[in-house]
């Protein structure tokens, strides 16, 4: 039986959690416990339905004016996704890095032209492992600027830096997760990808460099972390993020031969930065070509299962052939949504069954069936 006085000292210690809960910090996997001290200090937001297709969907100037470049101030909030990094710097998102689900849809639409269900799909699924659902609020990293304080506490696993969910190991400039920094640019895997730039792309980053780094960061992964895991969703942002860097990060009045340069390279993927002049994708888009990476080297989802070089496949796993779409989206709501919220009450179960809604209406012109977790709401 607990004694009387530690359980004033466990009291304490869930009163001080929840005073000191920032209004953006992730939900998911804490204990129910911990929750119901948490959830009763957080002002709860009726979500806003997301946003439809952009009026107007062409190339547009999107470095202007109106959107300047600014440097993190201290306390702002960076993360793993040099997109949504270059986005808040421009002042597309807010500038703190803390932002709606409408907000992050909204701004990747409008910087990047990235196509209405996808940005949608990605967002709340982003939302519902990373986010707030009660505030309905998301950070885009769990880091403050290179100046700031560190983040709260119970907020250093939140936003996009939760692993292995959208950020994950093998990313292309960003160190696993078992060597500690999962988020910051690192200069050695930079170098690495410009050596192969000069290898297979004359200098530039292409596919067939898309195709050859990525396999060459998972394998490296294999190689030396004994935790390397690229499953579902992870197996799906790995390859996503090599391929947004042509589909996104290259300039929408280019419509041949699409190439990414060192130099705006690094001025997203380091600085978190429109290059000069920078003009949007010329028409919506997802992450088009992806099978052209998955075609040169196949590698099925999986992770090591007993120290470094022991690799094997995950038979559980979606893959990302078109056929199996759905099951990505099934494999997300089962088992990402549901073991991070597996008991879920009250105004936590509504505002999942909301972003659970939403997340399938991203995706019903291709999966007829939709996951209810908690039961169908009435």
């Amino acid at each position: 039986m607990i004694s009387f006085t530690n359980f004033i000292a466990l009291a304490l210690a869930l009163a001080s959690t929840a005073s000191a809960f920032p209004a953006y910090g992730s939900l998911a996997g804490i204990p129910r416990e911990e929750l119901d001290q948490i959830i009763p200090t957080l002002q709860h937001k009726e979500p806003a339905p997301p946003p439809g297709p952009l009026k107007y969907n062409g190339t547009k100037l999107i470095n202007d004016a109106a959107h300047p470049w600014k440097p993190a101030r201290p306390g702002d909030i960076r993360g793993p996704c040099p997109g949504l990094n270059t986005l808040a710097s421009h002042g597309y998102l807010p500038r703190n890095g803390i932002a709606t689900p409408v907000q992050l849809i909204s701004a990747i639409q409008e910087g990047f032209n990235m196509e209405n269900r996808f940005a949608r799909f990605v967002v709340y699924a982003a939302h519902l492992v990373d986010g707030n659902v009660i505030t309905d609020l998301l950070s885009i990293g769990s880091k403050t600027s290179e100046t700031g304080p560190p983040p709260p506490a119970p907020a250093i696993a939140g936003g996009l830096n939760t692993h292995s969910v959208f950020e994950g190991d093998a990313s292309m400039t960003r160190g696993d997760f078992y060597w500690g920094d999962n988020f910051s640019f690192n200069e050695t895997l930079f170098d690495e990808l410009t050596m192969y730039m000069d290898k297979y792309g004359d200098g530039k980053y292409n596919w067939t460099v898309a195709s050859e780094f990525r396999y060459k960061r998972i394998q490296e992964s294999i190689q030396n972390n004994p935790t390397f895991s690229l499953i579902m969703p992870r197996y799906f942002t790995a390859y996503g993020e090599a391929t947004f860097m042509i589909n996104f990060f290259v300039d929408g009045r280019i419509k041949e031969n699409r190439v990414l340069s060192k130099e705006d390279a690094r001025s997203f993927l380091q600085k978190s930065q429109f290059p000069k002049d920078f003009h949007r994708a010329s028409q919506p888009s997802a992450i088009e070509n992806i099978d052209f990476l998955l075609n040169a080297h196949p590698v099925r989802p999986g992770g090591n299962v007993n120290g470094t070089n022991s690799y094997q496949k995950d038979p559980t796993s979606a893959d990302l052939s078109p056929e199996q779409w759905c099951l990505i989206y099934e494999n997300f709501v089962n088992r990402n949504v549901k073991n991070l919220y597996p008991n879920p009450t009250g105004d936590l179960l509504k505002a999942l069954n909301i972003n659970l809604q939403w997340l399938y209406d991203s995706v019903n012109d291709r999966c007829p069936k939709q996951v209810f977790p908690y039961g169908k709401p009435e």
